[in-house]
């Protein structure tokens, strides 16, 4: 199913339980996620039919040997135990591993990605992985709130959190709250990925880089506290010991205290992380970790349309889910790895690399949805009312294992330099599903002073989703001289989900290096979605496999570095396959009255482009994307031509820092962030206005007594700009969240 939904306002819910189940059918068939999309749809409606899974893996790598002046040996090439995170200082261009051409720096690779570090988010003050998109032009927000866990749009398409997440290059599932203290950056991949995944999305991947032990001892405690009372502290320490240093641990513990601007959310979060390795030899490198996360808080429902209205934005702080019954969002999470890197002679290693993961969590919120009383389910009523449902998914569990196997290395033929990686990716997930509650309790209003009863009433049987799939990847940097190399890349996957689906994703792009560390670049790439038609009685091709979903995407792009200057643009055409529903879906009647299939395309075309420069005591940091997405060959007339929802067609996000010479180590720096208007129905009828955001932080660092001391001070929204943020419209419904209000915030970091 598309992440952007693409259907016609919705139909006419009644609020007894059978119709809702009804309405819930056909609100759910416009997603691939969201909390109702997952819980509602899959389980009270029965419309997905399990997805195939359990719980093995077989292995995974990265090459690494030494670096040769080619671009394509290089992307082969590492020291044989140098496999700790990279940390990055001054203008070091790290490594984007999420894009598969090994630790190769990201400036010399053929694709767009972003590389956030940890110091980079500690710096703005993140400290979720919705904060980076304040750092990016491609990256912006999806359905993002207080209390839940979070989305991401790139290049204007929604990335899916069952498919397109991975963590140190395995994947994982990010329907929870991943923690980022013991991260050590967020790489995303931008654009469709079929070499790096077996289906996703497209738009990009996610990557989390897990903090490693390093050469060096680390000692730091940081301690922060933001307006209104959240106060988080944590530590970070890492020591090497043993003969010859052999053996080495990294600790990251940290929590967190969580009292946000928006009222009746407060709550907490912890996290215990603990990485360790091993050098056997001068060639072997053994390396395990693993962490325990805990949040617990409420969420914050969206606001709405009142009618045939988009409102003013309001007070950002109220939150609709204050209820008295109102009961916390918990999401638990353990996960772990294993990796076994073998250097097998100079040029070549293997890896073998295994991960599990397992989630937990309670999904629990007083739910705001449409308005019954003016028959009115896309928005709330005209009044400012809106039916509230009691939505209670208790105990639900996830669990992913995965294992990947691969060798890479080079070798030259004839006068041609090859980087070379194959290997193959086995992954298998289980998701149960309990009983779930979502029932109608009354009405509430906008402004959060009606009060109704409970009715935790579960509705439904327990869902099991099972799947599991296969990946054979094979990847070529052909580098033919110092400034030509030619980049091949393959993946076929198999995929069982209560039905078997073969495909294969190739990727091929060539670059050249015109001058030192500047070049240009052509490629091309497919990736794949998989997708059912739902399990319902209306439909005629019920619970069947529809084609695989090959999105495309061609790009070109320039880059290039100076002393003093760095830049990247991008050119790329980005096309999607949509699947809607043909004929006369009523899901009232017995017969079947319409077919799910391919009814359309889903077209994004844009340029981005990023650049820093540094002089003295100033630097600049900024980027801008431009987009024209739209909606074609629809078989639907309302939306054809039309701009998908919540998508800005301009984005810009810049940074200036000024070093204070009278004082040294202290830095100013003030940051702009601009989107532009953004779609709130599908067919274009409503829109909320671009807004401009401006913060503002400043640093200072010394050294005293042996112990270097940062100090951090920064404002958020400077001057408390009231806009809506961004427009999601999921589970067939209009929702608006505005922009968080002035946020202070101060923090000290000490490092022995």
């Amino acid at each position: 199913m598309a992440d952007t939904p693409r259907s016609g306002p919705a139909r006419r819910p009644a609020i007894d339980i059978g119709t809702a189940m009804a309405q819930t059918s056909r609100i759910s068939r416009n997603l691939r996620v969201g909390r109702i999309s997952h819980r509602i749809a899959n389980r009270i409606s029965n419309r997905v039919t399990p997805i195939a899974a359990a719980a093995w893996l077989a292995a995974s790598s990265a090459a690494a040997q030494t670096a040769v002046p080619t671009p394509a040996s290089a992307a082969a090439s590492a020291p044989a135990q140098q496999l700790a995170p990279v940390t990055v200082t001054g203008r070091a261009a790290p490594p984007a591993t999420i894009a598969g051409w090994g630790d190769q720096p990201l400036a010399k690779l053929p694709v767009q990605a972003g590389v956030i570090t940890s110091e980079t988010l500690r710096d703005n003050g993140g400290k979720r992985l919705a904060d980076i998109v304040s750092v990016d032009p491609a990256i912006s927000d999806a359905y993002n709130t207080e209390g839940y866990w979070d989305y991401l749009t790139v290049r204007g398409f929604v990335i899916d959190n069952r498919y397109n997440y991975r963590r140190d290059g395995l994947p994982i599932n990010a329907e929870t709250s991943i923690p980022l203290d013991n991260k050590s950056r967020v790489e995303v991949l931008k654009g469709t990925s079929g070499l790096q995944a077996g289906t996703s999305a497209p738009g990009g991947l996610a990557n989390f880089v897990v903090k490693r032990p390093t050469d060096a001892p680390i000692r730091s405690a940081f301690l922060e506290w933001r307006q209104s009372g959240s106060v988080t502290g944590s530590v970070d320490l890492s020591q090497r010991f043993g003969t010859d240093n052999a053996f080495g641990v990294r600790l990251n513990a940290a929590a967190a205290h969580l009292d946000p601007r928006v009222r009746d959310a407060k709550g907490d979060r912890n996290l215990f992380a603990l990485a360790g390795d091993w050098r056997v030899s001068a060639g072997t490198l053994l390396e395990a970790e693993i962490e325990r996360s805990h949040q617990s808080q409420p969420s914050v429902p969206g606001f709405s349309m009142l009618g045939n209205t988009v409102p003013s934005p309001g007070d950002p702080r109220i939150n609709l889910n204050n209820q008295p019954w109102s009961l916390p969002v918990v999401l638990d999470g353990t996960t772990g790895s294993l990796r076994w890197t073998q250097q097998l002679g100079s040029d070549w290693r293997f890896i073998a690399h295994a991960a599990s993961q397992r989630l937990k969590s309670d999904d629990r919120v007083a739910f705001p949805f449409g308005c019954s009383a003016e028959a009115n389910f896309d928005r709330y009523c005209s009044d400012g009312t809106f039916d509230l449902y009691d939505y209670r998914s208790e105990g639900e569990k996830r669990r992913i294992d995965a294992v990947d196997l691969s060798l890479q290395g080079k070798l030259r033929t004839g006068s041609v330099d090859h980087a070379l990686a194959f290997g193959v990716l086995r992954s298998r997930t289980h998701d149960t599903l309990p009983p779930l509650a979502y029932n109608p309790v009354g009405t509430g209003n906008v402004d959060g002073t009606l009060v109704t009863s409970p009715d935790p009433t579960p509705l439904g049987e327990t869902t099991f989703r099972d799947e599991r799939s296969t990946e054979l990847y094979l990847r070529d940097a052909i580098a033919f001289d110092s400034r030509w190399t030619a980049w091949l890349g393959v993946r076929h996957s198999r995929i069982d989900r209560g039905y078997t689906q073969s495909f294969t994703s190739p990727s091929i792009a060539l670059s050249y290096a015109y001058a030192r560390d500047q070049m240009v670049y052509a490629s091309w790439g497919r990736g794949v979605e998989s997708e059912i038609a739902p399990s319902l009685p209306m439909y005629t091709n019920a619970n069947q496999a529809l084609p695989a979903l090959r999105s495309r995407q061609a790009e070109i792009g320039w880059k290039g570095a100076t002393d003093a200057f760095d830049w990247n643009v991008a050119l790329f055409d980005v096309s999607r396959p949509l699947t809607g529903d043909v004929g006369a879906c009523d899901p009232t009647v017995v017969e079947p009255t319409c077919t799910r299939q391919v009814a359309g395309e889903q077209r994004h075309r844009g340029i981005e482009a990023n650049a820093g420069w540094h002089g003295g005591p100033w630097s600049v940091q900024a980027g801008a994307q431009w987009l024209r997405a739209r909606i074609e060959s629809s078989a639907d007339a309302a939306v054809d031509g039309k701009r998908p929802t919540n998508v800005p067609a301009r984005t810009l996000k810049a940074q200036v820092g000024y070093d204070i010479a009278a004082l040294p180590g202290l830095s100013v720096r003030g940051r702009v962030v601009h989107e532009s208007e953004r779609q709130v129905l599908p067919d274009n009828s409503a829109q909320i206005p671009g807004w401009t955001r401006v913060d503002a932080d400043a640093r200072y660092e010394t050294r005293i007594a042996g112990v270097t001391w940062t100090w951090r001070a920064g404002v958020d929204n400077l001057f408390d700009k009231r806009a809506w943020r961004e427009s999601p419209y999921e589970f067939s419904h209009v929702y608006l969240f505005p922009l968080a209000p002035r946020t202070w915030r101060v923090s000290v970091q000490a490092d022995l």
